[in-house]
């Protein structure tokens, strides 16, 4: 069986979690011979080489094919605010803007072949970039012989639908998160129809959680038994000996995500002011960015904390590590985590969790201090017990990585060629 499977980054460039997922699964479809081919916008040539890659920037679309005509009609309910074709002379863009709004343009009649330049980031331009990504997904669909369809979360479910309408097989999406998660009820109106078109289009769906499923099916109107969940997992299970040395006398409790709305920072500022007021013998790191972090920045001096709270901004590769490292106890204050992989790479550095009852991971980990989200007391005290009562931490440290074991991307793999196996032979 052959997969054709897109996605939107691949390590080692990487702007969150979504990436590490990727590479985590197809390293572990590749150790059972999965035969796979992964598309992304922009390769950089540095991948490690698990997959037949390819490279949608490289991808060169002929629009004189008769089914790009149905495909490019299916797009246009993304509604962008400027054409999806914008690489054309003055003259060509003119014609082909026209024959749009009138709904009578023929595709197959077009005389020009064109690829795109994608910066495969997070720009302004990403609906643009997502739009165009679908048209070359329906090209590579075209060209490259498949059995199933493999998107991971909204960016690439309009090049999942476009794949499935020019080859026919059966499409698996991957809900990673949804559009709840990263805005709560503010929900951009534009992804979420993106979304639930993703969805519907589907033959099955994988969800991260059980906390990711019920939120497709109550929120996005999904038969409850198209969703399967398989959890995430961890690169490595073996836990890490670090070397690092702590350069401060201090203990050091850490957050380390994206500083937005989604991942709780607000509260553990809160938590972190509550512990000083008991204990002033600690430092607080919060290693992220994001739209909150002027915000943050402004709570901590107005709690006068700063002179024990630490911004480092954007860590990534051996400065995670170092960071995990060094400290004492690691948080997750979450107010909605589809899974969460951050506190397993915590437990592999040997760090005892706090992490909060709203995430996916909290189903797998069971050797973790759990709290709701917006606890800001529960939180502060497990923070203050994991750092005074070694018998406690040791506890949490031991067991966490005894648990560790168990997950482990292989696994996972086998439970996705499972999903495969099952959606082909339906």
């Amino acid at each position: 069986m052959k997969v054709l499977m897109f996605g939107w980054e691949f390590p080692p460039h990487i702007s969150g979690g979504l990436g590490t997922a990727c590479y985590g699964l197809v390293k572990g479809l590749a150790h059972h011979n999965q035969d796979m081919i992964f598309v992304v916008p922009k390769l950089w040539g540095d991948e490690d080489p698990l997959a037949e890659f390819v490279n949608a920037s490289d991808v060169e679309i002929d629009y004189r094919e008769k089914r790009f005509r149905s495909v490019w009609k299916n797009l246009t309910y993304l509604e962008v605010g400027s054409f999806l074709i914008p690489y054309l002379s003055p003259e060509q863009y003119a014609s082909f803007t026209q024959g749009i709004k009138e709904g009578k343009e023929n595709l197959e009649d077009s005389v020009f072949s064109t690829k795109f330049s994608f910066s495969g980031k997070y720009g302004k331009d990403l609906i643009q970039e997502v739009s165009r990504y679908a048209l070359v997904a329906a090209q590579i669909a075209k060209d490259k012989h498949h059995d199933i369809i493999h998107a991971h979360d909204w960016l690439a479910f309009p090049a999942g639908i476009a794949a499935k309408s020019i080859s026919g097989k059966p499409l698996v999406a991957h809900v990673h998160a949804t559009e709840f998660d990263r805005s709560g009820q503010t929900v951009n109106q534009q992804v979420y129809e993106i979304e639930r078109a993703g969805m519907e289009a589907a033959d099955k769906i994988i969800a991260v959680s059980q906390l990711t499923k019920n939120t497709i099916v109550a929120n996005y109107g999904i038969p409850e038994d198209k969703v399967v969940v398989v959890h995430n997992a961890v690169l490595d299970t073996s836990a890490i000996k670090s070397k690092e040395v702590k350069k401060v006398p201090e203990k050091i409790v850490t957050f380390l995500g994206r500083i937005t709305f989604q991942k709780g920072p607000e509260y553990f500022v809160e938590a972190a002011a509550k512990v000083l007021r008991k204990d002033d013998n600690v430092r607080f790191v919060m290693a992220g960015s994001g739209d909150l972090l002027n915000r943050m920045i402004q709570r901590v001096a107005e709690l006068r904390i700063g002179t024990k709270f630490h911004f480092t901004g954007f860590l990534r590769g051996k400065d995670v590590d170092h960071m995990f490292a060094i400290s004492d106890v690691y948080v997750m204050p979450s107010v909605s985590e589809p899974f969460g992989i951050s506190p397993l790479e915590a437990v592999r550095h040997n760090t005892p969790v706090i992490i909060s009852k709203q995430s996916g991971v909290a189903e797998v980990l069971q050797n973790a201090v759990k709290v709701d989200f917006w606890d800001i007391d529960a939180m502060a005290d497990a923070i203050f017990a994991l750092l005074h009562y070694d018998g406690i931490s040791r506890m949490f440290k031991e067991l966490g990585r005894e648990e560790l074991k168990r997950l482990k991307w292989e696994h996972v793999a086998l439970k996705v060629i499972k999903v495969y196996k099952e959606t082909v032979n339906q």
